[in-house]
């Protein structure tokens, strides 16, 4: 038997896409909740300087796991080739394989992240005030790098064969553990951000034991079985090909945005609880968009798995119209009510107007940015990745600090990190309508082909 989940091969594009990506939005929301949670409770409970400690540590957790979320999203476009395809035999192999690579990176990024976090903190200029805290925060979290990058792999697995249920659910019951736990370790333990990081570890390392149980438990191809979780050369060679350049991507634009973050961090803590206040209000305005696309990715990969490249075609132009609406609606939403939202993470008026500034500069962009995460997702779902690794590297890492270092020196004013973000969408989103009206790079492939570049 190969299917239970159900496949986006067939039946209404709207219907299969968007009842795809509405678990994935109400995933991705509860996900999005362990850090804001956080966010939440220790600035009300612990002040502004610890609330500085955890926001300016989001930039430098990213670019440590986005290398490996990215290899995640390759593993998962090969999976739903297969699945696409009807390849039993094919997604069996492409799990185990995912599983493995998974366990090796975890335990490897365990040991980096509680090694170098400090060293790394000390290279953004964070505050030597702040300094002690988000050292605490970020090695409490990398410790637990095992859950972080499990939970990744064993969810975008399930992602790709069409199951977007089972990790809403699980996620469900993890957030509010995690609530839970934060406000006992904070409120009654008093263990200060340690214990906002130690929450989060234990409710993500449930999601991910949850996610392990369900892939044991099921009957169908995708099935894991421990003894045979190992690597096969040929599957890992198509997870690498799709997979490295968005990790590669993922990891240089975290980098680029942790020397954004360096900018940030020279004026002051209130400039880094504003902005990281921001940041995960920008978090949740962009669930919808991040939704529709992870659901374009899989669309794309089934359907082309399945050598329906007309149909891809249709759901790609559905994907780009509903992203790019869904994000300019909550765009104006973020615009209008910034005072209000910042204030619920920090009510200092200095803090509410750094974050105040930063949305109204950024908020009515966000068509731009959800117009180019469209179509790099539909290039991943057809296994093209280096096109949008090379537009994405070149306007949101070169082109940001190349701005940042020649205007932050001749103004020294935050308004320009502010500006940099919306002005890099806006470039990016033109070069890829550019590439995506004149390129002929849409073809069936079989699952098992090497993507075209």
């Amino acid at each position: 038997m190969l299917k239970t989940a159900e496949p986006m091969t067939s039946g209404s594009i709207l219907k299969r896409m968007s009842f795809f990506a509405l678990p994935l939005l109400l995933g991705n929301l509860f996900q999005q909740l362990y850090n804001t949670v956080d966010s939440l409770i220790v600035g009300n409970l612990l002040g502004s300087s610890a609330l500085a400690a955890v926001s300016s540590s989001s930039s430098l957790i990213f670019m440590l796991i986005g290398f490996l979320m990215g290899i995640s999203s390759g593993a998962g476009v090969v999976v739903s080739r297969h699945f696409g395809a009807s390849d039993a035999e094919g997604v069996h192999r492409a799990v185990h394989t995912t599983v493995a690579f998974g366990l090796a990176a975890g335990v490897l990024m365990t040991a980096a992240g509680v090694l170098l976090s400090p060293q790394i903190l000390s290279w953004m200029g964070t505050p030597e005030s702040v300094m002690p805290e988000a050292s605490v925060y970020l090695q409490i979290y990398f410790a637990g790098s095992l859950g972080f990058v499990m939970y990744n792999i064993l969810v975008g697995i399930l992602q790709a064969i069409g199951d977007s249920r089972h990790p809403l659910y699980y996620l469900m019951l993890s957030s509010v553990i995690n609530l839970v736990l934060d406000v006992l370790f904070i409120r009654v333990f008093h263990t200060g951000v340690g214990g906002a990081a130690l929450a989060t570890v234990i409710s993500q390392v449930l999601s991910a034991i949850l996610c392990l149980v369900q892939l044991l438990r099921t009957r169908d191809c995708y099935r894991l079985q421990f003894s045979k979780i190992r690597f096969d050369r040929k599957m890992l060679g198509q997870i690498i090909r799709i997979g490295l350049p968005s990790g590669v991507q993922n990891s240089i634009i975290s980098l680029a945005n942790v020397v954004v973050q360096s900018y940030i961090n020279a004026f002051g803590e209130m400039a880094m609880a504003g902005y990281g206040a921001y940041s995960k209000i920008e978090g949740f305005a962009f669930l919808p968009i991040n939704s529709f696309t992870m659901a374009m990715t899989i669309f794309v990969g089934q359907n082309l798995g399945a050598g329906q490249a007309e149909r891809t075609r249709k759901g790609a132009r559905f994907g780009i119209l509903a992203t790019t609406v869904l994000a300019e609606l909550t765009g104006v939403v973020v615009f209008l009510f910034a005072p209000q939202l910042i204030a619920a993470f920090d009510s200092t008026p200095e803090v509410i107007r750094f974050g105040v500034e930063k949305a109204r500069t950024a908020a009515l962009f966000y068509c731009f940015l959800a117009h180019a995460h469209s179509i790099a997702a539909i290039l991943r779902g057809a296994g093209k990745a280096v096109a949008p690794m090379v537009i994405m590297m070149f306007f949101w890492c070169v082109v940001r600090v190349a701005f940042l270092a020649v205007s932050i020196p001749m103004t020294h004013s935050i308004q320009m990190v502010y500006i940099v973000y919306p002005l890099t969408w806006c470039l990016s989103s033109l070069v890829f309508f550019l590439y995506y009206k004149r390129a002929a790079w849409l073809l069936p492939a079989s699952p098992t082909a090497p993507p075209s570049r």
